[in-house]
């Protein structure tokens, strides 16, 4: 066996226990307001989730593409793995720690500020981080993503409440609740599409710099089954932490709140993987859909100084997780020289 091998290899095993981190950290994404609301107990739950994301997992080529391909150059060989090794561990310690604290914060920022870090403190002789892409994919849909969240969520939740307004309230809550497998579903493949298709990136950026294959946005099909399998497994063992925040701290949702915030959140996880390419944080997404839901109510409904701490997690995530990846680099480093 080479070097070579056994540096990617030890990129690889970092690359599923980000993804594995990825799926009980973000798990709370895709059935916490359904758990909530009572319409999924908890492990039919995670168990749809956890179906959910193995099935988008194979949706996700062109997320895929834009992060082994889009976000950093680094030069062949063993070196430049140090620095992939360094940011994808960096991004599991920061899912660690938020998770330690209940806080929804973006496994995909937390993996982008790790890759970025890490190259940037590895220096231009090894990786140069494409700006531009970085920019347009990841930075600015980070600022939108939540502002779109927001506005649709209470748009959304609005025309509910508009065209159901002499409904019964009892017959209302059991549709919703029917409706809420569906749009839960869709919330799960969501996240496969988004966050699967990161881990997949990251493996084929180490299978491409360590030379084992040609070209850098090729996704073999053990790729596919690999990430989609520990992303699946990942979501079923469950991040109770995050789902009880999100299904409860931020604001008490009914069936048709939970409807509208997982509805809204799908539709702007397909949108922007169709449409843009673009790797968006599945975690904002909800999330800020989920206060805009809340926010129709009455806006001392939402419980703000959740929302401040969770917003304090987001703007932190990318450089926590880069100032983590640049000194486990200068630790690793001497395993990839």
């Amino acid at each position: 066996m080479s070097p070579e091998f056994f540096a990617v290899l030890a990129v690889i095993i970092a690359a599923m226990a980000f993804d594995f981190t990825n799926g009980f950290h973000d798990a709370a994404n895709a059935i916490a307001t359904s758990i909530s609301t009572r319409a999924l107990t908890p492990r039919v739950a995670l168990a749809m989730a956890a179906v959910g994301n193995f099935v988008g997992a194979h949706l996700g080529a062109d997320v895929a593409k834009t992060v082994g391909d889009g976000l950093v150059k680094l030069q062949l060989g063993i070196p430049s793995l140090g620095i992939v090794f360094a940011g994808v561990v960096g991004a599991v310690v920061w899912n660690l720690i938020t998770w330690w604290f209940g806080l929804p914060s973006s496994s995909s920022h937390a993996l982008f500020g790790g890759l970025v870090g890490a190259t940037l403190v590895a220096g231009p002789e090894l990786g140069q981080a494409q700006w531009g892409t970085i920019i347009d994919k990841v930075l600015i849909p980070m600022v939108a993503s939540p502002i779109v969240g927001l506005l649709l969520g209470f748009a959304v939740m609005v025309a509910i409440m508009w065209i159901f307004r002499r409904d019964n309230p009892a017959k209302l809550n059991r549709g919703f609740r029917t409706a809420q497998t569906v749009s839960a579903a869709a919330m799960s493949i969501g996240h496969g599409i988004q966050d699967a298709a990161k881990t997949m990136g990251i493996v084929v950026l180490a299978l491409y710099t360590g030379g084992f294959q040609d070209s850098p946005d090729h996704i073999p099909w053990w790729v596919y089954i690999t990430t989609a399998t520990m992303l699946a497994a990942g979501t079923y063992s469950g991040g109770w932490r995050i789902i009880r925040t999100l299904g409860r701290k931020i604001i008490d949702l009914g069936p048709a709140e939970g409807f509208a915030a997982e509805a809204v959140a799908s539709s702007v996880l397909f949108f922007t993987a169709y449409v843009l390419y673009a790797p968006i944080s599945t975690t904002h997404t909800i999330t800020s859909a989920i206060m805009g839901v809340g926010a129709t109510k009455r806006l001392n409904a939402v419980r703000w100084n959740v929302a401040g701490n969770i917003l304090i997690a987001w703007v932190t995530t990318f450089p926590a997780a880069g100032l983590i990846a640049c000194g486990l680099y200068f630790l690793f480093r001497p395993f990839f020289s």
